[in-house]
């Protein structure tokens, strides 16, 4: 069982399924059933795979698979996953059967002559083929190969975004690829400068051989930079997120789940999984620059949400507030604040991903997006009010939910290393609470609309839906430990400054008795 070639299995398992629903008439009015099925075989052999996971080796790469691909360049078909990339995978085929069942209605009222079967078929064909590239990118171990599938998985996206979107949908798609291929322009310099001037060789590009190659001071700089670049906007971070709020506001509820509970964790994953490794001088360098723009980001993000009147867009900008916070726990290089980072990016996508989704149900019944055409909505939708909640009381770090512990150990983290960003960072915490709780206040409570009176609550379909990321969002804020305990190993790896103990800490903050809260302390006087 150990033998088989997982990751491989979990990228081609759904390729496969994607081209058969495509291309085969006879299976398209069956797409949305084979869709999910075959998303509930990936999560199924995802469980099996990670069930062999090591956890006394999560800083290393497991589940290794490496063939020749193109010799004469040093390209190499190398996968592999750390704690950090197991994570990041079980998080996308998490979401995609949740997605896919979400949309299960979506795709039933077709424009003026399109066939319903064949617009179902190729939404479910789409998702599997992005769900295939999201495992591939996050455990590929080649630097070409981490390439090509950065690129690759640009197409389902832009389709999804451009084919099932909304009214000007085709606008937010062309954005959306330009950004995406001009920060990918710019990154493949740095690729090719990579295989130039690195030690070459048939496995040129595996990251094991590029790590500790010396480049030259500037060199090395320069080559940092085309990749963060590519990075800050697929993450996004502030000034060039600007195609994430129109992508959000135009995209169908699942494709905006996928796109920023997933998707744009590649960015802070490659700045985790490439930058810091290939690059650790300008990484160093380069920091307190980005530090910089990451607090912008964090407060920039939160004060525009705050006066968005569109439920995407607003959780779109909460994303850019959010996306700083990792990008800030990444490059203070700091214990804490790098595994605070990691989990960040399992929480956000969860919370994320829910509140997309429940507000598509909200959308969906009301027939708008505008904040204000709604009023007292949890009268007459009390589940779909709940749920909406909990996911907004997530996103803004309360404690017991997904949020917390992550924000709280970034925040912790940035204060040992730099206190003037960690105080600016705190400010937005504040504002937080008032871009989540000010539109629920606007939407679910006071007078109820009477024109929506008579709305139907969330169905059955559609509590099955919500309990998993629930479900999830609870977990990830009661019990972080064993997911701390994946992602701690990486963390000591990237590591500059050198904090208290890890495990003090998540055991203060999840276990209620004096031992831990002794071990805290202790740890955190060292």
């Amino acid at each position: 069982m150990s033998d088989l070639p997982w990751l491989t299995i979990l990228i081609v398992v759904p390729l496969v399924a994607a081209a058969v629903i495509w291309l085969v008439p006879g299976v398209q009015r069956a797409a949305r059933t084979i869709g999910l099925a075959v998303s509930l075989v990936v999560l199924a052999g995802f469980v099996v795979m990670a069930s062999g996971f090591d956890l006394g080796l999560a800083g290393e790469y497991q589940f290794v698979e490496q063939a020749s691909w193109i010799p004469q360049l040093g390209v190499s078909y190398a996968l592999g996953v750390n704690g950090l990339g197991l994570t990041l995978v079980g998080l996308s085929v998490f979401l995609v059967p949740i997605a896919l069942l979400a949309a299960w209605r979506e795709q039933e009222v077709v424009p003026e002559g399109a066939v319903v079967a064949r617009r179902q078929a190729g939404f479910v064909a789409l998702v599997l083929a992005l769900e295939a590239t999201m495992v591939a990118v996050f455990s590929a171990r080649d630097v070409f190969l981490f390439y090509v599938v950065f690129e690759a998985m640009l197409v389902p996206v832009y389709f999804l975004i451009g084919g099932f979107g909304g009214t000007r949908r085709r606008y937010a798609a062309t954005k959306f690829l330009v950004y995406s291929l001009a920060s990918g322009l710019v990154m493949l310099v740095g690729v090719i400068a990579l295989g130039v001037l690195g030690p070459g060789g048939p496995d040129g590009f595996l990251i094991d051989t590029l790590t500790g190659a010396e480049l030259g001071v500037w060199t090395e700089r320069w080559i940092f930079i085309s990749f963060f670049i590519a990075f800050a906007v697929k993450a996004p971070m502030w000034p060039v997120h600007t195609w994430l709020p129109d992508a959000a506001q135009q995209a169908s509820p699942g494709t905006s789940a996928l796109l920023v509970g997933v998707l744009d964790k590649v960015g802070t994953f490659g700045m985790l999984a490439l930058c810091l490794p290939l690059f650790p001088e300008a990484s160093r360098w380069a920091a307190p620059v980005i530090i910089v723009l990451a607090v912008v980001s964090i407060l920039y993000g939160a004060f525009v949400a705050l006066g968005q009147r569109d439920v995407m867009r607003l959780i779109a900008f909460t994303s850019v507030s959010h996306f700083g916070f990792i990008v800030l726990g990444i490059f203070v290089r700091e214990e804490v604040a790098l595994v605070g980072a990691m989990l960040y990016m399992v929480a956000h996508g969860v919370s994320t991903a829910a509140l997309f989704l429940i507000s598509g149900f909200l959308t969906q019944r009301g027939g708008t997006q505008e904040i204000g055409g709604y009023s007292g909505m949890q009268r007459v939708t009390p589940v779909l009010a709940g749920t909406w909640l909990i996911a907004g009381l997530a996103t803004i770090a309360l404690p017991g939910l997904s949020g917390f512990v992550p924000e709280y150990l970034v925040l912790l983290g940035t204060f040992r290393v730099n206190i003037v960003a960690a105080v600016f960072a705190v400010l937005a915490v504040i504002i937080a609470a008032l871009y989540i709780l000010l539109p629920y206040q606007r939407i679910f409570t006071g007078p109820r609309n009477e024109t929506l009176a008579a709305l139907p609550d969330l169905g059955a379909r559609e509590k099955w839906v919500v309990a998993p990321l629930v479900a999830a969002m609870l977990a990830l804020g009661i019990v972080p430990g064993p997911v701390i305990d994946v992602l701690r190993p990486v963390a000591e790896e990237a590591a500059i400054e050198q904090p208290s103990s890890v495990d003090a800490m998540a055991g203060a903050l999840t276990d209620g008795s004096s031992d831990a809260a002794a071990a805290f302390a202790e740890g955190s006087e060292k």
